[in-house]
């Protein structure tokens, strides 16, 4: 599976609802593998499989799916229970109704709604009830997640939200929204919402109880967005460069492959938001993290099976993606059996 990375303030997030709790112990942080200090180092990523880690054992360890986020705890099994009466819904406009009752019944703070709009998009709002506190931003951004991963999830399809609004001004981690949430992004809008087409409502429910288990073990990483059919071009590049990245493959190299010009490669990259070295090096930043991260592998060794000629020319990027060079990054890290 290839490897994606995500920024540290996700995890500091999780953190600071989970300490909420009076139970909390900061001792959990290094059961996942992770280290408290690393947290702490201005551009840190994370794997995404290491965040989920840490997201499950925070919800066992305080038992609440939504760790500190608000005043009365989801229990475990709460979305376990949620996933269940939506599964023999006849489509999804009926599950999402259910998705609406069933938290409202068990959520205070924050209610779901469901409505058609002037111009005939289906709105899926979060209304706030009770200040959400310091945490706000971080419960409104994994509501929205939640919805749109069990929705895409239950009809067995990544649905392509027109829209998404969020009432805060735009953060300093908002380049991130893109592996998060599938559609453009709005911010200081007057609600929390995601916006989409009403065709989806009549598609009917694709799972069954066989496959749940599996999908509730995998939360969260099964709500964030990663989808080839949103950023195809992207995706087919970071694919094909996946084991040749020692090769030093050019743009010219792939275009060759792929029977078409350099620029209009370049320009199908463009369309899509980034280009052909940005791609190659978030791909290169993310199998260097997932690497430290996981093996003992020389640091040289690393950055040669990257297509970097030299340590110096390796530890200079690396520190530019993340902020530290890659071996005070490792030492930070506690390195798994």
């Amino acid at each position: 599976m290839e490897v994606q990375t995500i920024s540290v303030h996700f995890i500091n997030a999780l953190l600071a609802g989970a300490s909420k709790h009076s139970s909390y112990n900061e001792k959990w942080i290094t059961k996942t593998g992770l280290s408290p200090t690393l947290l702490e180092l201005e551009g840190t990523r994370i794997t995404m499989s290491k965040f989920a880690q840490l997201y499950r054992v925070l919800a066992i360890e305080l038992n609440d799916e939504t760790p500190g986020l608000f005043s009365r705890p989801l229990r475990n099994g709460t979305l376990k229970y949620l996933c269940m009466i939506m599964l023999d819904a006849p489509d999804l406009g009926v599950a999402l109704n259910r998705f609406r009752n069933f938290f409202r019944l068990i959520n205070d703070d924050v209610e779901y709604k469901v409505r058609t709009c002037p111009d005939g998009l289906i709105k899926i709002e979060l209304e706030e009830k009770n200040d959400l506190g310091l945490t706000r931003t971080w419960a409104l951004e994994l509501l929205l997640m939640l919805v749109q991963g069990v929705s895409s999830w239950l009809i067995e399809r990544k649905i392509p939200f027109v829209s998404i609004a969020f009432p805060f001004t735009e953060p300093s981690h908002a380049a991130e929204y893109e592996q998060l949430y599938p559609g453009p992004v709005t911010f200081n809008q007057n609600e929390t919402a995601l916006y989409m087409d009403p065709v989806y409502l009549h598609e009917p429910i694709r799972k069954d109880q066989s496959v749940l288990n599996e999908f509730v073990r995998n939360a969260p990483l099964n709500w964030f967005y990663f989808s080839p059919n949103d950023r195809p071009h992207t995706h087919q590049l970071r694919h094909y460069l996946q084991n040749r990245l020692h090769e030093n493959v050019t743009i010219n190299d792939v275009a060759l492959i792929q029977h078409i010009s350099p620029r209009t490669l370049a320009r199908h990259l463009a369309s899509e938001g980034t280009t052909f070295q940005k791609t190659k090096d978030k791909l290169r930043r993310d199998i260097a993290i997932d690497l430290l991260n996981k093996t003992d592998t020389p640091i040289a060794t690393i950055g040669n099976d990257l297509g970097f000629e030299d340590p110096a020319a390796f530890n200079r990027a690396f520190k530019m993606w993340t902020g530290s060079a890659p071996g005070a990054y490792r030492k930070q890290t506690i390195l798994q059996a």
